[in-house]
């Protein structure tokens, strides 16, 4: 799941920018970077992927709840109206960065909490509220181990490096996830304890030499495969010349585990960030803060931002 996902973050950070007893309770994290997938390899995590049509009341009607994109204008900017008195917390009339912060954060984790419900019935086979790896790997790959004509398709680089990335999250080592861990297993960008394992999985997806290390031409060519866009030569200049003189931080032409670490997870967090964006592209007066003018004046750069999921999804007020 993580391969494309790794893929997009690296390059748009390129470009620019235990629980004691089990339970079913999702256990709030704070979130970072990621979350879109595909890949012909992963194709046995799709057929188990939703899309999602999330009924927050914000976008409630008659006849259900619509998307962003899917309003007119002036349905846009009324519906984003609204969900800008929930963002402010403090109702003071105008929006903060801490809470623009806080916001997108809860939009995160909502969505990954989503993603977990929305698997979890496909993977818990004997419904007994827990996850095995077994139920996992039977459900994922059991086809192709099952079929003689299908083995020969069977991803088992992908299998080990899932049951690692299963272990790992599996805080208690009794190989079964409640839902915390099964959101770290999905999710394991998110989770602290889970960054060695994003690490190597970025190591293990790039490195084609197999000495540890993603060197300037594997991390090209994974961004882009020779071939696949003739119209890329410009980004790929762009690439390597961010490649040799930010990313390689040492100077030895390709990037170890520390610098991959500090690529991937950087100190401000991508919800701090994007905070900081808004403010900075909306605040017209430099006060500091947010008006609801303001915002929506610029609502088109808010509903294609994380304050709406890019317009997909809203958080209920209540949650926040």
């Amino acid at each position: 799941m993580i391969r494309l996902l790794l893929i997009c973050f690296v390059s748009c950070v390129v470009l620019g920018e235990q629980t004691e007893k089990k339970s079913g309770v999702i256990e709030e994290e704070p979130l970072s970077h990621l979350e879109q997938q595909h890949d012909q390899s992963h194709e046995h995590e799709h057929e188990h992927e939703h899309e999602h049509e999330h009924e927050h009341e914000v976008l409630l009607e008659q006849d259900g709840a619509r998307s962003f994109n899917q309003l007119q204008p002036e349905e846009s900017i009324a519906q984003l109206g609204i969900l800008v008195d929930r963002i402010d917390i403090n109702k003071d009339d105008f929006i903060s960065e801490d809470e623009l912060k806080i916001w997108i954060q809860n939009v995160q984790r909502n969505y990954t909490n989503e993603q977990v419900e929305d698997r979890w019935k496909d993977f818990d086979v004997d419904e007994d509220g827990l996850i095995s790896w077994d139920e996992y790997k039977n459900v994922s790959y059991g086809s192709y181990m099952d079929d003689p004509l299908m083995r020969e398709d069977l991803n088992i680089p992908q299998m080990l490096q899932e049951e690692r990335r299963f272990r790992a999250a599996d805080t208690d080592g009794d190989l079964k996830a409640d839902k915390h861990e099964f959101n770290a297993f999905l999710h394991p960008e998110n989770f602290d304890h889970m960054k060695d394992v994003v690490v190597q999985e970025t190591i293990d997806d790039f490195d084609k030499n197999g000495d540890g290390f993603i060197d300037l031409n594997e991390f090209i060519d994974e961004l882009y495969p020779p071939g696949k866009d003739e119209n890329t030569p410009d980004f790929m200049e762009k690439e390597r010349q961010d490649f040799l003189e930010v990313k390689d931080k040492n100077k030895d032409g390709k990037l170890d585990k520390q610098e991959l670490m500090e690529l991937i997870f950087p100190a401000d967090s991508e919800a701090n960030s994007e905070a900081k964006n808004l403010l900075k592209e909306s605040d017209t007066n430099k006060d500091g803060k947010l008006t609801k003018t303001e915002i929506l004046d610029k609502h088109e750069m808010f509903v294609g931002s994380q304050v709406t999921n890019y317009g997909e999804a809203v958080v209920p007020h209540d949650e926040l």
